[in-house]
């Protein structure tokens, strides 16, 4: 059949059993931010049961942020009576995404709309990311030596670009491994004196240490 598109009271809807898809308190806090800064643009995907029951695909956490923001309607995109396996599908399918940001563009339109501080209330990126997509731009405003629009002397050209030295490298590990993870880069960077980049870069280069250690045995 196809999609209908209509709204209705957040708390009538069912979450489903097999979303993969968790968030912590941080996250919530900047989703509800976006929510309220941006409005809910994006409608919560249901399908409908034999009983007539509406269940949730896609958007969990969007309609549980409604909830606790007291709306009393969402937008919904009612997919009909779909099996579970294409239920499951779609669910994926709305989680994920296919594409990849070009970093120095995304970095870009980041400069053009606000303050890291800023953007960081609402937007699903970490302070980490952050660091990750500003590191990758070579030239910052401040590097540039611009005069007034009165002088006279004409604009010197842009710094040379900096040799790369670093790449982001982006992999997960299991939250039950995190903290002693952590604790061994923090000890090896200071062991070792990485101090004199910024985060990302002394991390990964007591990472690297680390590994090249493995590398060895």
């Amino acid at each position: 059949m196809t999609p209908r598109f209509t709204s209705i009271d957040p708390r009538t809807l069912k979450a489903n059993p097999w979303n993969t898809n968790h968030m912590g308190p941080d996250a919530e806090a900047k989703l509800d931010a976006s929510i309220k800064r941006l409005g809910m643009f994006k409608p919560v995907v249901v399908r409908e049961l034999d009983d007539g029951t509406l269940e949730i695909l896609g958007g969990q956490h969007r309609n549980e942020a409604a909830i606790r923001l007291g709306m009393a309607e969402v937008p919904i995109v009612n997919v009909g009576h779909v099996d579970d396996r294409k239920a499951k599908e779609i669910g994926i399918v709305d989680n994920g995404r296919y594409g990849a940001d070009d970093t120095l563009e995304l970095a870009s339109l980041l400069e053009s709309l606000g303050s890291p501080e800023d953007l960081a209330t609402f937007l699903p990126y970490s302070d980490a990311d952050f660091a990750s997509i500003f590191s990758a731009v070579d030239i910052k405003f401040d590097e540039l030596d611009i005069p007034d629009d009165t002088s006279e002397t004409p604009a010197p050209l842009p710094k040379e670009r900096p040799a790369q030295t670093h790449v982001v490298m982006r992999f997960k590990v299991p939250v039950d491994d995190q903290s002693w993870i952590a604790e061994i880069i923090d000890r090896t960077m200071k062991e070792n004196g990485f101090t004199g980049g910024d985060s990302l870069s002394n991390a990964g280069d007591a990472f690297v240490q680390l590994m090249s250690a493995f590398k060895g045995a």
